[in-house]
C-alpha cells in the first residue's frame, strides 16, 4: 500500500496484520466517523489508560509516551483531575456570570509574560485562538494579508486552514497568504529570514494586499524542529514596518517546554502583538487562549462583543490553573531544561554509532532527529523507524517537509531514566534496520 500522503505516520490499511478486534474498530470508525480521520502507525495503538509518562493498550502493554505535548504534566495527573472533578461536580458555567475563577487563572496566567501583554481572551481550542487573532489582526490593521513558514500548521477553522500549509495539497492556502522559508540549516539557515519576510510583504503589496500578520510557531515543529535564535528580531521589525502584528503560535513550545523559556518567542528577545495558546494549556482538557496587547483589542472590543460559549468557563479554568501549579510547583520547566539536555547527548552518541542520525536540534523538551542515507533526508527510513519504536512500545513521530525528522516530545515530567529507555530501545530499534 501507498503511505498516506495527506498525514505524516498514517495508518494505511492492509500496511499491518491486525488481529481481529481491531480490524474490528478500524472498520467501525471509518462507518461512523467517515473518511478524513487518520490514524496513527502502520499497526495501529489501541489505548484505553495513561498515567505519567505512560500509556496502556487494551492487553495491558505499557508504552512509553514521548510524543505527546497534550498531556504536558503527565497522562492523568491527580492534581489536575481532581480540580477538574471538585469544579465540574461544582459549577459549570460560561464567562457571562461573574465567577473569580477565570480571574485568578488569567491574573496567574498574564503573570508569566511581559507586562505589555495584558488581556487574555479565553478559546477551546488552539485553532480557535488562531482564528481570533486574525480577527484582531484585520480588524486592528486594516489588511489581510498573512504570511507563515513552508511547512506551519496552525489550525483547522476555514480561515486558519488557509494559512496551514502542512494539512497538504488538497487544502489550497489563501490568496492573501505568502509563505517563507523556515530556518533550516540545510538550506541556508536562518540568516534570510528577515529578507524572506520582506519580501512576501513586498510580494503581497504588490498584489495590492496589505500585510495583517506575520504568525510563526516558535520552535517551527511542523517545518522540521528548529531550534536556533536571534533571527525574527528582524523578521518582526520588517512586519512592524509594514503596518501588521506579529503572532507567537505557543501551542507547542510553550508552557516551559523550551526549558530555557516559559514562552518560545523569549527565547528570541521579541515581544509578540499576540501569543496563541492551547493543547498542554489544560493537559487533556479543552482549553485554550490568546494573550494581547491592550492596544490591539481595544478598538475591536469597543465595537463587537467577543463570547464564546465553553472558552474559559468555569471548569475549564479551574483545570488550566491546576496545570500551571503544577508546571510552577514541580519545576517542570527546569526539568525540560535538564532531562532535555541528557536527551540530546544520548541522541548526539547514538549518531556516531547509527549512520542514518543526521543533525539533532533540541531545546529543552523539545527535540528534532534528522533521518538521512548518504547525507540526503531518507523519509522511508524515519517511518521505519518510528514504527519500529511503536512496536518496541514507545510512541514518538515525523515531521518536516521530507517527512524525515524525528519528532520527539514528551510530557514534562519526563526522567532521565525514561531518556535512558528511549534510547536503548531506539538504539535497538535502528540495529535492526
Amino acid at each position: 500500500m501507498k503511505p498516506d500522503s495527506t498525514m505524516i505516520n498514517a495508518f494505511v490499511p492492509g500496511a499491518a496484520n491486525l488481529t481481529e478486534e481491531e480490524a474490528l474498530l478500524v472498520q467501525k470508525r471509518q462507518a461512523l466517523l467517515g473518511p478524513a480521520y487518520r490514524l496513527f502507525y502502520e499497526h495501529p495503538v489501541h489505548l484505553v489508560r495513561g498515567e505519567g509518562v505512560w500509556l496502556y493498550d487494551a492487553a495491558g502493554e505499557a508504552y512509553l509516551d514521548v510524543y505527546n505535548n497534550v498531556a504536558s504534566v503527565g497522562h492523568c495527573h491527580p492534581h489536575v483531575v481532581e480540580a477538574t472533578a471538585r469544579q465540574a461536580g461544582t459549577l459549570a458555567t460560561h464567562t457571562r456570570y461573574l465567577h473569580d475563577g477565570v480571574l485568578a487563572y488569567a491574573e496567574k496566567l498574564l503573570a508569566t509574560f511581559p507586562a505589555e501583554l495584558g488581556h487574555v481572551m479565553f478559546t477551546c481550542t488552539g485553532s480557535e485562538a488562531n482564528d481570533l487573532a486574525l480577527r484582531m489582526a484585520f480588524a486592528k490593521t486594516g489588511g489581510t494579508g498573512v504570511i507563515v513558514t513552508e511547512t506551519a500548521y496552525h489550525g483547522v477553522t476555514l480561515a486558519v486552514s488557509q494559512f496551514s500549509p502542512s494539512l497538504g495539497p488538497s487544502v489550497n492556502l489563501g490568496p492573501h497568504v505568502r509563505t517563507v522559508p523556515a530556518p533550516d540549516p540545510a538550506r541556508g539557515g536562518d540568516a534570510g529570514f528577515a529578507a524572506a519576510v520582506e519580501d512576501a510583504i513586498e510580494d503581497l503589496q504588490r498584489h495590492g494586499i496589505k500585510p495583517a500578520v506575520l504568525i510563526v510557531d516558535t520552535i517551527f515543529s511542523s517545518d522540521g524542529v528548529f531550534t536556533g535564535t536571534g533571527f525574527l528580531k528582524g523578521a518582526v521589525e520588517a512586519i512592524h514596518r509594514a503596518g501588521g502584528l506579529f503572532v507567537a503560535d505557543e501551542v507547542q513550545p510553550g508552557f516551559g517546554r523550551t526549558g530555557e523559556a516559559m514562552w518560545g518567542f523569549q527565547r528570541h528577545g521579541v515581544l509578540p502583538d499576540m501569543v496563541s495558546l492551547g493543547k498542554p494549556m489544560g493537559n487533556g482538557y479543552p482549553v485554550a487562549g490568546l494573550v494581547l496587547r491592550p492596544e490591539v483589542v481595544a478598538e475591536f472590543g469597543a465595537k463587537a462583543r467577543y463570547f464564546n460559549t465553553f472558552g474559559g468557563n468555569a471548569v475549564a479554568a479551574a483545570t488550566a490553573m491546576a496545570v500551571l501549579e503544577v508546571v510552577q510547583r514541580e519545576g517542570l520547566q527546569q526539568n525540560a531544561l535538564t532531562v532535555g539536555r541528557t536527551f540530546h547527548a544520548g541522541l548526539e552518541q547514538l549518531g556516531q554509532r547509527h549512520g542514518c542520525i543526521g543533525a539533532v536540534r533540541s531545546a529543552g523538551l523539545f527535540l528534532g532527529v534528522e533521518v538521512v542515507s548518504g547525507g540526503a533526508a531518507d523519509a522511508a527510513k524515519a517511518a521505519r523507524i518510528v514504527n519500529g519504536l511503536r512496536e518496541a512500545r514507545v510512541l514518538i513521530s515525523a515531521t518536516g517537509p521530507r517527512a524525515n525528522v524525528l519528532k520527539i516530545r514528551p510530557p514534562l515530567v519526563f526522567s532521565e531514566e525514561h531518556v535512558g529507555i528511549f534510547l536503548d530501545r531506539l538504539d535497538t530499534v535502528l540495529a535492526a534496520l
